[in-house]
């Protein structure tokens, strides 16, 4: 294998082993916010999907994200030797030698193996569901939740990433882009988070309740700091690693990712302080430093550090109002921020694309087709990549939407209702 291969591979392992520690320091996000009563169930959750996540990708979730698609909609899961990344063959194409399928010359070109691209793909898959989970809280039965996560790394997580991310899926083939998973990641776990509380609010409601039952804020001050450290060290695997190359353009997304983080917390906490003249807190430096890195991830590859602080300062603003608004809502509890931080500025992230992208950055980071954005002189092709990114957000946020409410309805049959005990 070439150097530049090598080096390429070596660099993705890294990011991939970088976003894996993101699924548990989720789960002490969790406990920084709610405080260390939630230690247990948040950190076996956490530790849990990281189990299923990886068994059922090598199984065949993996193949179905990531493998040539079945007519642009899934990948087939008996590409290759078959299911199990090749079973027991030796023989499976680019396990021992050679590359995988989409990282030839004649796709991505970066040369990744099976194995780099697996633990890359499936630690995105698992941190995706971490976030899903933080709705869960102590509401939901442990084994409900289990039986969600398996057929989510199967079929709920894969769609997307088959449909945007898989070189011969439909949406990508249409033109739609998102870099490092401002759709695929953050907004589909807040609408699959939605058809969760959906499910946990009609058995509240059954059971009597006229309001959800309220799960109140406990700052661990270490443990949220810590929390939120990890979370920022491992968006260096998260956006950098998705150029899937070692090169400069993987360096200049580092510059993105930690720009936007910086100036949205920045522009949170002025915000903060401004409508209350009181500290702000830890809670407000958490939540800017997340929606700064949510809203930069799905054009952290296509756009200028100068970009990437504007989309910051628009970030922290954006979260004030959001988490305002939900924070009325009266039939969920969301005390983490999935509603307001990731749904709210996924979507926002996603649309941004037309706007702030300049070519020659996207370009660098293997997506020459983006055009220039709308502030940058796109004009008409910039309006069309607009239309393709609203359009493929309506689809993606309502399939995963309905497959979500499919099977948690379908969860709360077969173990007679989702809620705990302890919730009940």
């Amino acid at each position: 294998m070439a150097a530049d291969l090598v080096a390429n591979n070596l660099f993705v392992i890294i990011a991939g082993l970088l976003v894996f520690t993101m699924t548990p320091a989720v789960g002490l996000l969790e406990v920084g916010e709610l405080g260390e009563k939630f230690s247990s169930v948040s950190l076996l959750k956490v530790m849990l999907i990281t189990g299923i996540g990886f068994v059922v990708m090598a199984i065949i979730g993996f193949n179905t994200a990531f493998a040539p698609t079945i007519g642009g909609v899934i990948g087939d899961p008996f590409y290759g030797a078959g299911l199990f990344l090749g079973g027991f063959s030796a023989n499976a194409a680019g396990l021992l030698s050679g590359v995988f399928w989409s990282m030839t010359p004649a796709y991505f070109g970066t040369g990744l193996t099976t194995g780099t691209y697996f633990l890359f793909e499936t630690s995105f898959a698992t941190v995706t569901l971490a976030l899903v989970g933080v709705i869960v809280l102590k509401k939901v039965k442990l084994e409900a939740f289990a039986f969600f996560a398996v057929v989510y790394f199967i079929v709920i997580w894969n769609l997307p990433a088959a449909w945007i991310w898989n070189p011969t899926g439909w949406l990508y083939q249409l033109g739609m882009r998102d870099f490092a998973g401002g759709l695929v990641v953050h907004a589909a776990a807040g609408v699959a988070g939605l058809a969760i509380l959906v499910v946990v609010w009609q058995e509240e409601r059954k059971s009597g309740l006229k309001e959800s039952t309220l799960v109140p804020v406990s700052v661990s001050p270490v443990w949220l700091t810590l929390s939120i450290l990890l979370l920022w060290v491992g968006w260096f695997g998260f956006n950098p690693g998705s150029v899937l190359a070692f090169n400069s353009s993987a360096m200049v997304v580092v510059l993105t990712t930690f720009l936007a983080a910086a100036s949205s917390f920045v522009t949170l906490m002025l915000m903060a302080y401004w409508r209350t003249r009181q500290n702000p807190g830890l809670i407000m430096m958490a939540n800017g430093i997340l929606m700064g890195l949510i809203v930069i991830t799905p054009l952290a590859g296509f756009v200028s550090p100068g970009s990437a602080i504007i989309l910051g300062l628009l970030g922290g603003g954006l979260f004030y109002y959001a988490e305002t608004y939900f924070a009325k809502r009266k039939w969920f509890t969301d005390p983490i921020g999935l509603l307001p931080g990731h749904l709210i500025g996924g979507i926002f992230g996603v649309l941004m694309i037309a706007f702030f992208t300049q070519n020659a950055f996207a370009a660098a980071s293997g997506t020459g087709s983006l055009p220039d954005g709308i502030l940058f002189g796109g004009g008409t092709e910039a309006l069309q990549q607009l239309g393709i990114e609203v359009f493929g957000l309506m689809i993606v946020l309502i399939t995963v939407f309905a497959l979500s409410l499919a099977v948690m309805k379908g969860a709360s049959t077969l173990f007679h209702g989702i809620l705990s005990e302890e919730a009940a």
